[in-house]
């Protein structure tokens, strides 16, 4: 827990607008990576924003976005980067997957990255990726211990789906929808539940990721009070297969976590196949008909292990 003393001091320096003193918090350390891939909700916080910051090991979220980018004013950019930096140096260790999205790379975003390696962030996210030359680019100069994320928000990388993972660091995909759809000139009155091109853009997504091993994260609904509407979007994406989604409020959090756990029914039902086919396969059988569950095999079973992975 931080300390409140420490806290009011950090919060005064911000307040005051001084940038030397908040320079004297900043402590380079090797934090404990968190490498779970299992993560649910990816809650967006701006990182010149002291209150939320200081709650980062009390938030509901299984992963949070400590946002550098969209949202923080270019006058506060500096500050937001060494906010950054002393919370990161804050949470040593945690159960919460800490993700810094830093700017464009034409806009300051590589030397955030060597600023950041010396906090070691559990990943880096980088928006408005076009190339895998960038993506190589950012790799020569990011620590190797830190995974690498992308955003997905513009045409070219759309159209890199499948060369953007030049190698295995690169972990996860976000949805950027809003700035796709703008980069293609289409209009955001597209994006809603009944729209056939919404429902190619999200299952390419999820395909194109899954094929090439690589963690799909659902775009951010941006009418945060909307929680009616929201719940359609998640359980449209759960049915797609999804079980990742961006959030920008507490209450989103709450509704991802929800939806997207899996029924204890269905985890039993996992762990029951899982027993039935380790037991036959010791007898040289891998495809049998049970009463319960029916014919398993090989895939069956495969199936029911990825559903424990999830699940741990």
């Amino acid at each position: 827990m931080i300390q409140e003393q420490l806290l009011k001091e950090i919060e005064n320096s911000y307040i005051q607008r001084d940038l030397d003193k908040l320079y004297s918090f900043v402590k380079p350390l090797k934090r404990e990576i968190n490498k779970k891939q299992n993560y649910k909700s990816v809650l967006m916080l701006s990182c010149n924003n002291i209150k939320h910051l200081s709650k980062l090991d009390k938030l509901d979220s299984d992963a949070i976005i400590l946002n550098l980018e969209d949202g923080v004013s270019e006058e506060e950019k500096p500050f937001a980067l060494i906010l950054c930096a002393i919370f990161l140096s804050l949470n040593t260790k945690t159960n919460k997957k800490l993700i810094v999205r830093v700017n464009a790379l034409d806009e300051g975003g590589y030397d955030e990255i060597l600023y950041l390696n010396q906090f070691m962030p559990d990943a880096i996210r980088v928006p408005k990726i076009k190339t895998p030359k960038e993506v190589k680019s950012i790799l020569e100069i990011l620590d190797k211990n830190i995974e690498l994320h992308l955003s997905i928000e513009t045409k070219e990388s759309w159209n890199n789906l499948f060369s953007l993972k030049v190698n295995d660091r690169v972990k996860t995909f976000y949805l950027g929808i809003f700035d796709l759809f703008a980069d293609m000139n289409l209009s955001q009155n597209l994006i809603n539940l009944e729209n056939p091109t919404m429902s190619y853009i999200l299952t390419h997504f999820l395909i194109s990721c899954k094929s090439i091993e690589v963690k799909p994260v659902s775009f951010v609904y941006q009418d945060y009070k909307n929680l009616e509407q929201f719940s359609k979007w998640i359980e449209l994406e759960k049915s797609m297969g999804y079980d990742s989604k961006g959030c920008i409020s507490p209450k989103q959090v709450e509704l991802v976590n929800k939806i997207f756990s899996f029924e204890s029914i269905e985890i039993e039902k996992a762990q029951k196949i899982k027993v039935l086919f380790e037991k036959n396969r010791a007898n040289g059988i891998t495809g049998f008909t049970d009463e319960e569950f029916g014919f398993i095999d090989e895939p069956i079973y495969k199936g029911a292990l990825v559903m424990l992975e999830k699940f741990k």
